[in-house]
């Protein structure tokens, strides 16, 4: 429990007393707005209590996901827990991306002249990246 008193988690526990404080004053403030003849408040009388109960679910599992969280860092860094062997390799692993090697397609002695001069103004677009299409030679 000492992970829930620390200052962000103070500063947490305040945001969500005055937040659902707040939207609960507003939803009776709608309320007597709706009482008083103001037809609209009253979807909004509905609507604060529902933002209210956000605020405390967020909370509340916020809060258990502190406490569920280990309870200490590893001895050094690197190193993973002795009780949690397994944490390393559950760990999410940041690859390099790989470059492929662009290959293009054989041409087959088949194909249609027009089908053959719009692959090889595509390939000249793909080795000249930097060209407009009007720069096209061809």
């Amino acid at each position: 429990m000492k992970r829930l008193w620390t200052p962000a988690w103070i500063a947490r526990h305040v945001a969500m007393v005055v937040l659902v404080a707040g939207f609960l004053a507003l939803g009776w403030w709608q309320v007597s707005r709706a009482a008083a003849g103001n037809a609209i408040s009253w979807g909004y009388a509905v609507e604060w209590p529902i933002f209210a109960g956000f605020v405390v679910f967020v909370w509340w599992r916020e809060v258990r996901h502190t406490l569920r969280g280990p309870a200490a860092p590893a001895d050094a860094p690197g190193e993973a827990p002795a009780d949690a062997p397994q944490a390393a390799a559950t760990r999410p692993v940041v690859r390099r991306p790989v470059r492929v090697a662009r290959v293009s397609a054989a041409a087959d002695g088949g194909e249609d002249g027009d089908l053959a001069a719009y692959n090889h103004y595509l390939q000249w677009l793909n080795d000249n990246p930097g060209a407009k299409p009007g720069d096209y030679p061809g």
